[in-house]
């Protein structure tokens, strides 16, 4: 079941968050005082609990307790064209292959249909094969805009799905 991020969900939401950023980052950032020194769960929750408001565009996939999480935000329009932007999309890393990312995608498809949006936008680091393999597989394609992830070396590609009516 795809609901609303609530509180209860905070410590969840934060351990999904720091150990599938551990996993999938510390490969292409390469810095461990970030990995394990400054990315720490409790803070994390803290920041969470303190600012509530955060979770009013997160969702949860929940299967008896929360496997994945998606941010979702309405992007300003720009040419007359209204999309939807993916700011972040987890899964737990031990219920990777099970198709949450996929039902995830579908929900953020859903919803932008149901608010007249034109498709789905999102940013992934250049360096995240796996990301890109799995948004391209779900109708994303790659644009041509490219920039610096902000205070890092690394760059971050954008993508976009065209929502057909």
């Amino acid at each position: 079941m795809i609901r609303q991020a609530e509180n209860k969900d905070i410590s969840r939401i934060a351990e999904i968050l720091i150990f599938t950023k551990r996993m999938t980052y510390r490969p292409i950032f390469r810095d461990d005082m970030v990995s394990f020194g400054e990315m720490q769960v409790l803070p994390l929750a803290e920041e969470y609990k303190d600012h509530p408001e955060r979770l009013a565009h997160m969702w949860v996939y929940e299967e008896g307790f929360v496997k994945g999480l998606i941010t979702l935000r309405t992007v300003d329009p720009q040419k007359g064209v209204k999309e939807l932007h993916i700011q972040e999309l987890y899964v737990d890393v031990f219920f990777h292959n099970e198709g949450i990312g996929g039902k995830l995608l579908a929900f953020a498809e859903k919803m932008a249909r149901e608010q007249g949006m034109d498709g789905l936008v999102l940013w992934v680091l250049e360096k995240n094969e796996c990301a890109r393999i799995f948004y391209r597989r779900n109708g994303f394609e790659l644009c041509e805009e490219r920039e610096l992830e902000e205070g890092t070396s690394e760059y971050i590609v954008k993508y976009r799905k065209i929502l057909c009516p």
